[in-house]
């Protein structure tokens, strides 16, 4: 009868118990799902405002140059660039980071082997092999490895982020460093202008037909236009340099570039649906994963106030001979233990606490990321637009200024203008040319920046 009551005893300690650690896993479960809250934010976008006249379906951001030098180029970068390295370091480190907390959910084991001898006996060994495992019962070691997950994902989307912004930077460079060569051209151009003007001012004044102030008027555009040639070859050089820091070379001149005759085409990207475009966006892709893991984290931090399930095992052997002690003929032994945390000064529910910040604050950051990538493909868009319509309007007043150049180089030479109308005509027309240039590059780099906000990467 009495051992009948002691076993009746067990069974509602033991129901007991499981009801009291359900009702425990019931007050301690982290409700909030900031995470599908900005998985629907996309979808809130409509349509872009901006025009798409033109545009073409591109799938990777080397796609915008079809220039096999830029390819080239790139993959020099994405191999040697220190930046990109950091970046990888960074995704091991979040791999080993993985590995160490899926370990937790494992047995661990340990084994030992000791001596003792005293005067009045012999030596005695004993050798000990000791196996412990925490029962996961409330997913919370599952929950550590889930947020190391996300923070894996989140690191690869910060080394998509990366590669892309590296793409995007070398065939910017690429262009500009061209830019500033046709700008040179242009510029030289002028300049063997100008000196023809001042052999044809020099025969004038033989002849009669002119005064030596304009030969003095005509040196002073001569000498501008060397000046700026000089400050244009200068920010040559450091566009070189800077394409060199990108390819991780010490050294790149622009003997080792090769470079088209004029600026290369870039096309213009299709942008599509904006719940499409954003979703390929890694800088959105991380601040997602940093919101999984942050609550994953938080998950982890509710259920440590839960009781925690730990099985030990034991086998143990004694004998006079090291070999002999290595578990020949153990004794072993089991332990199960529930330890539930009581009072740690408020300890746990800091932790709760701080988590809960963590993960408002990443949702926050998604707010932020999530808005300036909008405002990117805007003003990307626009800018479109907007420098098209300069194009036009500035292709029209350069026919018009050549037109006027042509006429007025005529009437110098008849003696119908002076050599100030003439100048004037000249540095417009060639001011048109630099300023259509400068826009023509200005284009170029607003569509890989388009690109680049519209999420378009490298190829894996």
């Amino acid at each position: 009868m009495h051992e009948r009551n002691k076993g009746v005893l067990m069974r509602h300690s033991i129901v007991f118990i499981t009801l009291l650690l359900s009702l425990s896993g019931c007050a301690t479960q982290y409700t909030a799902d900031y995470s599908e809250k900005a998985a629907q934010q996309t979808n809130k976008i409509e349509a872009w405002q901006g025009p798409v006249a033109g545009a073409e379906a591109v799938s990777l951001i080397t796609d915008l140059v079809s220039s096999a030098d830029i390819k080239v180029l790139i993959n020099e970068a994405l191999q040697n660039n220190p930046g990109i390295q950091q970046q990888y370091v960074a995704l091991k480190t979040a791999q080993v980071a993985r590995s160490s907390a899926n370990a937790d959910r494992l047995p661990s084991m340990s084994a030992g082997l000791s001596g003792n001898r005293q005067e009045t006996s012999d030596a005695q060994y004993t050798g000990s092999l000791d196996i412990s495992w925490e029962l996961d019962l409330w997913q919370k070691l599952g929950d550590n490895v889930a947020a190391a997950d996300w923070a894996v994902a989140a690191s690869e989307a910060d080394v998509k982020a990366v590669q892309n912004e590296l793409a995007a930077q070398v065939i910017r460079a690429y262009v500009q460093v061209s830019y500033y060569q046709q700008l040179i051209a242009i510029e030289q151009s002028r300049l063997d202008l100008l000196n023809n003007n001042e052999e044809l001012i020099k025969q004038r004044y033989r002849t009669g037909l002119g005064e030596l102030e304009d030969l003095d008027t005509a040196r002073t555009s001569s000498a501008s236009s060397r000046a700026d040639i000089a400050a244009y070859q200068q920010s040559l050089g450091e566009s070189v340099r800077a394409l060199g820091v990108l390819l991780g070379r010490s050294q790149l001149t622009i003997n080792d570039i090769s470079l088209p005759d004029s600026l290369p085409d870039v096309m213009l990207p299709l942008p599509g649906l904006p719940e499409q475009n954003l979703s390929q966006r890694p800088d959105l892709m991380a601040a997602y994963a940093n919101i999984k893991t942050r609550e994953y984290e938080t998950k982890a931090a509710y259920k440590a106030l839960l009781p925690s399930v730990n099985l030990s095992a034991a086998l143990t052997d004694i004998a006079s001979t090291p070999a002999q002690a290595l578990l020949t003929n153990p004794v072993w032994s089991l332990l199960g233990q529930i330890t539930a945390p009581l009072f740690q000064g408020g300890a746990l529910r800091a932790s709760i606490d701080t988590s809960e910040l963590a993960v408002l604050n990443s949702w926050w950051g998604y707010q932020s990321t999530l808005l300036t990538a909008v405002q990117e493909v805007e003003d990307a868009l626009s800018q479109e637009q907007s420098l098209t319509l300069q194009s036009v309007a500035i292709n029209e007043a350069l026919a018009n200024a050549e037109r006027s150049s042509e006429n007025y180089t005529s009437k110098y030479r008849q003696g119908l203008a002076d050599v100030l109308d003439l100048l004037t005509v000249y540095q417009q027309t060639y001011n048109l040319k630099a300023q259509l240039l400068q826009l023509h590059f200005n284009q170029l780099s607003n569509r890989i920046d388009l690109g680049l906000a519209l999420g378009l990467g490298v190829s894996a």
